[in-house]
Parts: structure tokens; C-alpha cells; sequence
């Protein structure tokens, strides 16, 4: 019997096998392994044994027929036991010895079967005791608690009948009753050991939720505020396109020059009015906008941007090689634009000092390059609050804009911001 013998409990649906069980599922009891993934068990049937098990039982049916052996060479030397009796004797403990195959399917019935057996023969006393042990695993304290005070209550009574030929009375009863408390106390521990490690994996799957959770809200409020850029987007477009429908309208007479000119604008005006349109219903699908909210800057602030940072004491670099600023998109600049500003502040709060360089390539048909790159910083930094869900929503930006955006930590120990954005 080893230390992390375990059995079963109600399990706790987990959806995939953890990690640590990979490739070492013959390490493992099978009960522990059924209890961390019930999924992996076949439908109506037991778990198979693992290859520790196999090597645990025969451990255990071993321990039993020594102890058995030992008893039954005792029992030739004790005068009060008679010939016939030995005999019985020693072919209920072969039984009992047999019946230890079965202790990982009926633990509670196999105790309470031998607890009588084992007060009728002397040589099923190992059998009894390891019944006892894996009913401690196996089953809550209650019943651990009927079966060993019976199993202990007995003990004295038995010695009384058949009195050992080599031990005093009482030294007989106080061993056997400390080896079965020993017993018990050894197979309760280990159901602690195992139920520890079932309420960490409980612990580590609520976390990994939480974790999940906050990444998901913030995609959601990542997705609530696009919704609202392009509110104030979607709604200038649509302003100028009645103006100069109205005005159409209402000057029938106007030049054919000024007519074709007011007739591009509303073209142009409808088509960028349906993009904008676009986006807002992809928006929408995963969460509710409102119609609050402010202009959002687009690529050409992005040398403000850079200003602003180096008056806050920030070395940034900008390389802006864009063929045609004016003609980026404006959710596509809206985007570029809030991957520079998170880029240069995660630089700011986790590699002060460092000179950061911007880079924003990219041409019609091609599209458009945004990358924020930080060299290590020198020295320790001092820890900075914060969610860590900024590049979450960064990335959930680039995917509605049908682009892609990586980031991590570069070969020389620095960190890269990179994304791609379609310019069509």
C-alpha cells in the first residue's frame, strides 16, 4: 500500500485530462485519474487499472499472504488452537488473501466481510487490515468509524479465546489495536492527500474561469467602444450625404459642374456610410453600444502622439513611411492610432528609459503596418499596476478591422507590438 493510494468520490466533470497526467496516466491510480477526468472513463464501466495499480494490488496480496504465513507458522506452535481449527484456519485466510483483488470495487463490503472472518482465523488478519486501510480511502469517516470500532472491539475478545503462545494477553491486544489505528489513521490520510489535490484542481479551473471572464469583458467594453467611434463616424457620414442631398434637392437650376460634384460627395459619402455600417453590425453582434462618446484620433495624430510622449521624457523614434496618410482609411487609422498610444504606454510603465521606435508602413493593396518595439530595460524595474488586458482589446480592434496583431518578447529580451491591418 503506498501513500497516494486514492479511491473514489463524486467527480467533478473537468472537460479534459490536466496537464500534469499527460503521458504519465500508468503513474497514476485510476480512481484519481477518473475523479480529474470522468470524461476520459467509458460510459458504465469502471475505470481500467493503471499499471501502478496492478503493482499496488499485487503489493498488497503479497503483504497479505506474508502476514498470513506468519500466522499460520504460529498457529502450529500454539497448543490452544487444535489441528482441525488450524486447518480452517488457514483456508479462511487463503480466502481472505484472495478477496484482496477485490478492495478497489466493494471497499465497505469487503471490510465488513472480513471483520468476522478475521475474529474466526488468525491467519486473515494482514487480508483485514488492508481491507481496513482501503476503506479508510475509500469511504468518508463514518463508515471507516462502525467498521474499525467493531474490527477493534474484537481484538480483546479474541485474544481471551485463542491467547497467543509467545505474547502476554495484553501486550497481544495493545499491539494489534495500535497497528489497526495505525492502519485507519494512515488510510484517512491518504483521502486527505487526495482530497487537497482535488480542491487545488477546483481552485486552479476557477482561476483559469476568471481569467477567461475578465478577458472576455474585456473584449466586450473593447468592442462597446468601436461601437461608439463609429457611431460618431457613421453619423457624419450620413450628415453630409442630406446636406448635399438636400441641396440638390432644393436647387434643381445648379451647374452641371456643381450637380456632379454634390452627386461624387454623396457617392463617396454612402459607400464610406456602409463600411462604417458594416463594422457597427459586427460590432453589435457580440454586445450593446450606446450613442455617447467623442471623436476618436486617426493615423494622422500620430505625430502628436509621438510629441506628446517625448514631452513626458519618453525617447521614442518615429519612422512614418506611409505613401498616402490621407487616403488610410479612417477605422483603419482609428485602430493604427490606439496600437502606437498602448505600445508606448506598456514601454513607459515596463521599460522606462528605453528608446522605443514606431514604425507604420504600408500602401493601398497592401496594407497597413503598425510596430512598437522596446529594447530591454536597464536595470530593475519597479512593478506597475494594471489589468493586462490592454493588448486583449488591442487585438480584438485588429480582428474587426480584419487585420491581425502578435506580440511578445523579442530574442535580445525586449518586447514587439506588431500588426497588419487591411488597406484596400
Amino acid at each position: 500500500m503506498t501513500g497516494d493510494d486514492v479511491g473514489h468520490a463524486s467527480p467533478v466533470p473537468v472537460g479534459e485530462t490536466p496537464a500534469l497526467f499527460t503521458g504519465r496516466r500508468w503513474f497514476f491510480p485510476s480512481a484519481l485519474l477518473h475523479e480529474l477526468d470522468p470524461d476520459a472513463a467509458r460510459p458504465g464501466r469502471r475505470p481500467r487499472r493503471t499499471a501502478r495499480d496492478w503493482v499496488v494490488d499485487f503489493f498488497c496480496f503479497m503483504l497479505a499472504v506474508l502476514v498470513g504465513a506468519l500466522a499460520a507458522d504460529a498457529l502450529a506452535g500454539n497448543p490452544h488452537v487444535p489441528d482441525g481449527l488450524a486447518v480452517v484456519d488457514q483456508v479462511a485466510g487463503a480466502l481472505a488473501c484472495a478477496a484482496v483483488w477485490l478492495r478497489r470495487r466493494w471497499p465497505l463490503g469487503l471490510a465488513v466481510a472480513l471483520t468476522p472472518v478475521s475474529f474466526l482465523s488468525d491467519t486473515a488478519g494482514g487480508a483485514g487490515l488492508i481491507a481496513l486501510f482501503t476503506l479508510a480511502v475509500h469511504r468518508p469517516f463514518r463508515c471507516v468509524a462502525w467498521v474499525g470500532g467493531v474490527n477493534m472491539a474484537q481484538v480483546p475478545l479474541f485474544y481471551w479465546v485463542r491467547p497467543d503462545a509467545d505474547l502476554p494477553y495484553l501486550v497481544s491486544v495493545v499491539f494489534v489495536e495500535v497497528l489497526t489505528v495505525a492502519t485507519i489513521g494512515w488510510g484517512m490520510f491518504v483521502r486527505a492527500k487526495r482530497q487537497l489535490l482535488l480542491s487545488l484542481r477546483d481552485r486552479a479551473r476557477r482561476a483559469e474561469t476568471e481569467v477567461r471572464l475578465r478577458a472576455e469583458r474585456a473584449q466586450r467594453l473593447a468592442r462597446e467602444a468601436i461601437a461608439r467611434e463609429m457611431h460618431d463616424v457613421l453619423a457624419h457620414r450620413l450628415t453630409l450625404l442630406s446636406v448635399h442631398a438636400g441641396a440638390l434637392e432644393f436647387r434643381p437650376d445648379a451647374p452641371p459642374a456643381q450637380t456632379a460634384r454634390a452627386a461624387g460627395v454623396i457617392r463617396e459619402s454612402a459607400h464610406e456610410a456602409l463600411q462604417d455600417l458594416r463594422e457597427i453590425i459586427g460590432v453589435l453582434r457580440a454586445g450593446e453600444a450606446d450613442d455617447t462618446g467623442r471623436p476618436q484620433p486617426t493615423l494622422g495624430a500620430l505625430d502628436t502622439l509621438v510629441a506628446e510622449s517625448r514631452q513626458a521624457g519618453m525617447k521614442v523614434s518615429l519612422d512614418h513611411r506611409v505613401e498616402d496618410p490621407a487616403g488610410v482609411p479612417p477605422s483603419v487609422g482609428r485602430t493604427a492610432y490606439r496600437i502606437a498610444q498602448e505600445g508606448l504606454t506598456n514601454a513607459r510603465k515596463h521599460a522606462p528609459g528605453t528608446e522605443v521606435a514606431v514604425t507604420v508602413t504600408g500602401a493601398p493593396g497592401t496594407g497597413l503596418t503598425v510596430r512598437v518595439h522596446n529594447p530591454p530595460p536597464e536595470g530593475e524595474v519597479p512593478p506597475v499596476p494594471g489589468s493586462g488586458q490592454g493588448l486583449i482589446g488591442l487585438m480584438e480592434r485588429a480582428t474587426l478591422a480584419g487585420g491581425r496583431l502578435e506580440h511578445g518578447p523579442t530574442p535580445q529580451g525586449g518586447f514587439e507590438v506588431r500588426a497588419w491591418l487591411p488597406w484596400g
